[in-house]
């Protein structure tokens, strides 16, 4: 039987490693009609699948223990789960979901679940507050979380999906990734410079992303970002090439 907990040091689920170790050897050295109970269980943890959602590094993130508890401790209970939840450029909402895994990638952790039957993942840093309900979680017995984890990250691309190849300084890299929806490619070059293929929402946020990064960025397609960039930026110096107005 296949486990999904991660092998290596670190905080898991926050779970110690040597104990996260500990419970995958465990699991595997049961006899098949012991590893039911923590078969189960296992299951709904997965560590650092091949596929990421964001398809790049990302910084660790330290999740409160106070609020990690109550989400993992309804996933493996398989209980319902209120949220407090801060989506991005959005306030704060409460919603009950339907909990199914959790997934901890490149320091990042994220919670699957459903809400109202309809798919949802969320980041546990955005979670603001967590508590486990006392009814019982709607989801399937069993779960392929590799498999589920991956096609979420194919329908988040496929949903994220404004394709831009550019060259960016290094030291403005770290800036550049923070804007960017997912980074399909990367390669260095000469002089401190780093080629990339970045996915952005849109055309719009293409260009506000690379427009903060000034002359640290040049795009290489598409065209329409281009122009878009070299119009804004003669606007700006037929503003400033002459003197300023005074009010009388």
């Amino acid at each position: 039987m296949r486990t999904t907990f991660a092998s290596g040091g670190g905080h898991l689920f926050g779970l110690d490693g040597a104990l996260a170790s500990a419970l995958r050897k465990v699991v595997d050295a049961l006899p098949e009609s012991n590893q039911s109970g923590l078969g189960a269980a296992a299951q709904r943890l997965l560590a650092e699948p091949a596929t990421d959602l964001l398809s790049r590094r990302t910084e660790g993130e330290d999740i409160p223990s106070a609020l990690l508890r109550p989400v993992r401790e309804a996933v493996l209970a398989g209980k319902r789960l209120q949220i407090e939840y801060a989506a991005p450029a959005a306030p704060a909402a409460s919603r009950t979901v339907d909990p199914i895994g959790l997934v901890t990638v490149r320091g990042r952790t994220y919670l699957l679940a459903t809400r109202d039957g309809a798919e949802r993942t969320y980041r546990l840093s955005r979670i603001l507050s967590a508590e486990r309900l006392p009814e019982s979680a709607q989801r399937p017995a069993r779960v392929d979380l590799d498999q589920l984890w991956a096609r979420r990250c194919a329908q988040f691309l496929a949903d994220h999906d404004f394709p831009v190849v550019l060259r960016v300084r290094r030291p403005r890299l770290s800036e550049l990734l923070d804007m960017a929806r997912a980074v399909r490619a990367e390669e260095s070059e000469l002089d401190h410079w780093v080629r990339l293929e970045v996915s952005f929402e849109d055309e719009r946020h293409a260009v506000w992303a690379i427009w903060q990064l000034g002359d640290d960025a040049d795009v290489l397609s598409p065209v329409s970002v281009r122009d878009i960039l070299r119009q804004r930026a003669a606007r700006l110096v037929t503003r400033y090439a002459g003197p300023a107005d005074r009010a009388e």
